[in-house]
Parts: C-alpha cells; sequence; structure tokens
C-alpha cells in the first residue's frame, strides 16, 4: 500500500486518519505527511515510546501494560481506541513492538502488534512475526503492514 493511495482512499471516504506508534516512532505520520496535500485526511500522530507516554496520552491502563507487557495485542488495542478518543480522526492505527536488536523467547525481535479502530467499528488487532531483519526493516514492514490495515478498515461498511 502506498501513502498516497490510503489517502485517496481516506479522502474518498471523508475519514480522517490518526496514528499511535511506539517502535516506529512517527514513521506512518512521516509516510502520509510526505505526500502533498494529505492534511485534509492526516489528523494527528502520538509518538508513544514510553509506557507513561502510553497511559498519559493514550489513556492505556497500567494493569494492561503490567499484565501484558507494551508488546501486546491488548496494549495495541488500547493505544488505537485512545488516539481515536484522543483526536478528531475517525481511523485511528497503532503500532508496539520489538524492532530489534534483541527480544526474548516469549517476545522475539520482529513481534509487532497492531491495533487498528474505526469511529463506530470494534478494534480490530494484529500481530506480524517479521523476523530478526535488523531494527530498519522490521521498522519499515511495520510502517507498510500499517498502510495496509487501514486501507483495509477504510474497505469495510
Amino acid at each position: 500500500m502506498i501513502a498516497a493511495d490510503l489517502l485517496a482512499l481516506a479522502r474518498a471516504r471523508g475519514v480522517m486518519i490518526a496514528a499511535a506508534e511506539s517502535c516506529t516512532g512517527g514513521m506512518v505520520m512521516a509516510a502520509l505527511t510526505e505526500v502533498p496535500g494529505s492534511s485534509d485526511v492526516v489528523e494527528r500522530g502520538f509518538v508513544t515510546y514510553s509506557n507513561n507516554a502510553k497511559i498519559q496520552l493514550l489513556g492505556v491502563r497500567r494493569e494492561t501494560l503490567e499484565a501484558h507487557g507494551a508488546v501486546s495485542v491488548e496494549v495495541a488495542a488500547e493505544m488505537a481506541s485512545g488516539a481515536l478518543a484522543a483526536s478528531d480522526a475517525q481511523l485511528a492505527v497503532s503500532i508496539t513492538g520489538i524492532a530489534g536488536p534483541g527480544g526474548s523467547e516469549h517476545k522475539p525481535e520482529g513481534r509487532v502488534c497492531f491495533g487498528v479502530m474505526r469511529e463506530g467499528h470494534a478494534v480490530v488487532t494484529d500481530v506480524q512475526e517479521f523476523g530478526a531483519l535488523g531494527r530498519a526493516e522490521v521498522r519499515r514492514a511495520a510502517r507498510d503492514h500499517a498502510l495496509v490495515l487501514m486501507a483495509q478498515a477504510l474497505d469495510q461498511p
């Protein structure tokens, strides 16, 4: 999914976009805002790298972070719903993952959790195991997957 295509789809649907990003550090918003004229559909982005930022800016519950860890579908879901609630957007995506290097047996390098929420719909979550591609490649893959997830959400009735 090319950012310009996603923007055109959002424009056609009359939808504003928000993103809550952790491991990608704003790469989704950078891809979208690189396209001229994107301001008519890009509402805002949140870079919430720390747990405190997730709590303060997106309303992620401390209990969720403690029970599941920052890299989890539970946190991704709360990030997406929080981004929607804290913005004037009608579509939000969230990304939280382990870009590397590192990881653990239970949460390996390259695991990225996503949340997508469209106004009036439930949050949809997704987990991708990109593998130990290296930090830059995991982050790029996560950015690109987030664009696809948003386009899929816009195609839903």
